[in-house]
C-alpha cells in the first residue's frame, strides 16, 4: 500500500540535536513542512555521505520552511558517538532520531526485517502531517539532496495553487500545468 496522501502514523523516540538528546513525536511534523531521511547505519560509508550532503542543504530547506529529520535504526547514543568522532557527521544541526524499536521504521515500510535496519528512504511531509513523496533507495545507491530542495519546491508550489500540477523537470518560476479536457493529448 503507498503511503502517499497518509497521515504519519504515530511514534515517540530519542535523538540527538545539537549537543542534547530530545524527544520526538510524529507531532513534530505538524505545522511546518519535514524531510524524514532513514539511512541503514551509523559508522558506515554511503550513510556518511548522504547526510553530509543533506547538511549542506539544510540553510537552503529551512529558508523554505523545512525541518529535517535523520532516522536510522541506531540509538541516539550512538548518532551521539557517531557525531562526536565523524568530521563529516559532526557538521550536522538537523535532528538525528534513534529507532532502536523499528517503530519508526515500521510505520514509514522501510524496515528490511531481517536485518533490522531501514532502507534508504526520503519522504516529504506536509504541514499536516501528511506524506507527499516518497523515495526508496537500494543500499547501494545514495541521494542527492539538492534534488530533494526542487521537489520540496514543488510540493508547496502544490500546495498554494490548487488545480496546478508541476512538470518533469519543473524548477521553480517555470510554467505549471493546468489539468484540464482540453490539455489530454496535447502535450
Amino acid at each position: 500500500m503507498s503511503l502517499i496522501g497518509t497521515e504519519v502514523k504515530p511514534f515517540k523516540a530519542q535523538a540527538y540535536h545539537n549537543g542534547k538528546f530530545i524527544e520526538v513525536t510524529n507531532e513534530d511534523f505538524k505545522g511546518k513542512w519535514s524531510v524524514v531521511c532513514f539511512y541503514p547505519a551509523d559508522f558506515t560509508f554511503v550513510c556518511p555521505t548522504e547526510l553530509g550532503d543533506l547538511q549542506d542543504q539544510y540553510e537552503t530547506l529551512k529558508s523554505l520552511g523545512v525541518e529535517v529529520y535523520s532516522v536510522s535504526t541506531d540509538t541516539h547514543f550512538t548518532h551521539k558517538a557517531w557525531h562526536d568522532s565523524s568530521e563529516t557527521i559532526g557538521k550536522i544541526t538537523y535532528i538525528m532520531i534513534g529507532d532502536p524499536t523499528h517503530t519508526i521504521s515500521r510505520n514509514f515500510d522501510v524496515l528490511i526485517e531481517a536485518d533490522g535496519l531501514a532502507d534508504r528512504g526520503t519522504f516529504i511531509i506536509d504541514p499536516d502531517g501528511v506524506i507527499q513523496t516518497v523515495e526508496i533507495n537500494a543500499g547501494g545507491i545514495g541521494r542527492d539532496a539538492s534534488a530533494l530542495v526542487n521537489k520540496i519546491k514543488a510540493a508547496q508550489y502544490v500546495r498554494n495553487n490548487p488545480g496546478e500540477v508541476c512538470p518533469a523537470k519543473w524548477q521553480e518560476g517555470s510554467t505549471t500545468l493546468k489539468p484540464s479536457l482540453d490539455l489530454v493529448g496535447k502535450i
